[in-house]
This record gives C-alpha cells, sequence and structure tokens, in this order.
C-alpha cells in the first residue's frame, strides 16, 4: 500500500512539474509573441521615419540644385560655366573636369577664373562656401565652431 501512495504522490508530482512547465512555455511563448508584435510596431515605423525623411531629402537637395540654378543665372554663367561650377561644387578637379568634358585643363581654369570674376568670389573655397553658407545653421559646428563667417554676397 505504501508504494501505490508513493506512485499515487510521485505521479502527482510529475503531474504538477509538467503543468509548470507547460504553464511555463505558455508564458514564455506569449511574452516572446508580445516582444516580436513590439519589434514590428517599431521596425514600421522606422520603416516609415526613414520614407518621410528621404522623402524630406530628396526635396531640399531638390531646392538646393534649383537655388543654385538661379544664382548661376543670377551671375551670368555661360552653360559651359554652369556645368564647369557644378563640378567645381561636387569636388572635382579641373584635369577630371577637362577629362570629362573633352576639353583642355586650361580651358577648365579660364572658365573657372571668369566663374569666380562673375560670382565676385576669390577662388574655388568661396565658391562651395557661398551656397554651404545657408545649409549650416548656427550651432551646427558645436561650440566651438565659427558660425558667423560669411563669404561676399552678389545676388
Amino acid at each position: 500500500m505504501r508504494v501505490v501512495r508513493n506512485r499515487r504522490v510521485l505521479g502527482s508530482l510529475a503531474l504538477l512539474a509538467a503543468l509548470a512547465a507547460a504553464g511555463l512555455m505558455v508564458w514564455q511563448r506569449t511574452t516572446a509573441s508580445r516582444r516580436e508584435h513590439e519589434l514590428f510596431k517599431n521596425l514600421e515605423a522606422a520603416r516609415e521615419d526613414a520614407s518621410l525623411r528621404g522623402a524630406e531629402a530628396e526635396s531640399l537637395l531638390r531646392g538646393l540644385g534649383d537655388q543654385i540654378d538661379r544664382q548661376f543665372a543670377a551671375w551670368g554663367l555661360t552653360a559651359a560655366e554652369r556645368e564647369v561650377a557644378l563640378l567645381m561644387l561636387k569636388g572635382l578637379r579641373h584635369k577630371e573636369i577637362a577629362s570629362m568634358r573633352a576639353t583642355s585643363e586650361r580651358t577648365v581654369r579660364q572658365q573657372a577664373l571668369t566663374i569666380y570674376k562673375k560670382a565676385g568670389l576669390d577662388g574655388r573655397t568661396d565658391l562651395a562656401a557661398f551656397f554651404l553658407e545657408d545649409l549650416l545653421q548656427p550651432g551646427s559646428l558645436g561650440a566651438s565652431g565659427p558660425v558667423n563667417a560669411r563669404p561676399k554676397r552678389l545676388a
């Protein structure tokens, strides 16, 4: 009788352990499912935010390109000078621009000088600074950076 009783107790304990394990598994799955749902929501929100920021960036770049075109027109640049000025703004060297345009480096240098003269600027650095000035707001360089340096403007 004692053996039967011990078997019942052991059986009950085994059943209790199995139920506890099953409960733990259900709790873990529920927790994991909630966490997964939360992660998917966060991922979707991040994707939406990235999409909005991408569209905003495209719009800003188009606006910047339009502003550059308007300024080139205000300076009275020819089509060739506009192309050279844009390539210089992109950081290309005179030699690279000449190669791309199938012209001599001397021609590109002369066009660059004409661009600077028409714009009233001293050189390539001033040309870049002219357009970057409006993009860099006070504080964007940190407390130690210069925020009031301005190239001279014509138009």
